[in-house]
C-alpha cells in the first residue's frame, strides 16, 4: 500500500465506524500492520485473522474434519504448504511455547529467585 492508500483505507474504516476491524493480510504482515496502524484507528479493535477469510472464501481447502476435532489442522497446513510455514510451525511455535512456560515456571518461584527485573 502507499501512504496515500493507507490514509485513505483508515479513513474509511473510521468514517465506517466499526467496533472490530477484522485484519486478514496473513502473518506476520497483518500484525506489523496493526502495530502501526492500530493507534489511527478510532474505537476500534482490530484482530488478526490469518487465513480465516482464506477458508471461508474457499481459497484454502480445510483440514478433514477429524484432523480438525484432533487440534492437527496445524499439520494439514504444515504438509499444505512447507515451504510457507515450516519455520512458523516448527520453529517459532515452539520457542513461543517454551518461552511462556519459562516465564510461567519463574513467575511461580520465591521472590528474588528468578524474577525478572
Amino acid at each position: 500500500m502507499t501512504a496515500t492508500e493507507l490514509d485513505d483505507a483508515i479513513a474509511r474504516i473510521n468514517a465506517a465506524s466499526p467496533d472490530i476491524v477484522w485484519i486478514g493480510l496473513g502473518c506476520p504482515r497483518q500484525e506489523i500492520w496493526m502495530c502501526e496502524n492500530v493507534a489511527k484507528l478510532k474505537q476500534s479493535i482490530a484482530i488478526g485473522v490469518g487465513a480465516a477469510f482464506d477458508f471461508h472464501s474457499g481459497r484454502i481447502k480445510r483440514a478433514p474434519f477429524w484432523m480438525r476435532s484432533a487440534g492437527l489442522e496445524w499439520l494439514y497446513r504444515l504438509l499444505s504448504e512447507p515451504r510457507r510455514l515450516w519455520y512458523r510451525y516448527l520453529y517459532l511455535a515452539p520457542r513461543f511455547v517454551t518461552v511462556c512456560l519459562l516465564d510461567l515456571v519463574q513467575s511461580r518461584l520465591p521472590h528474588g529467585h528468578g524474577h525478572r527485573h
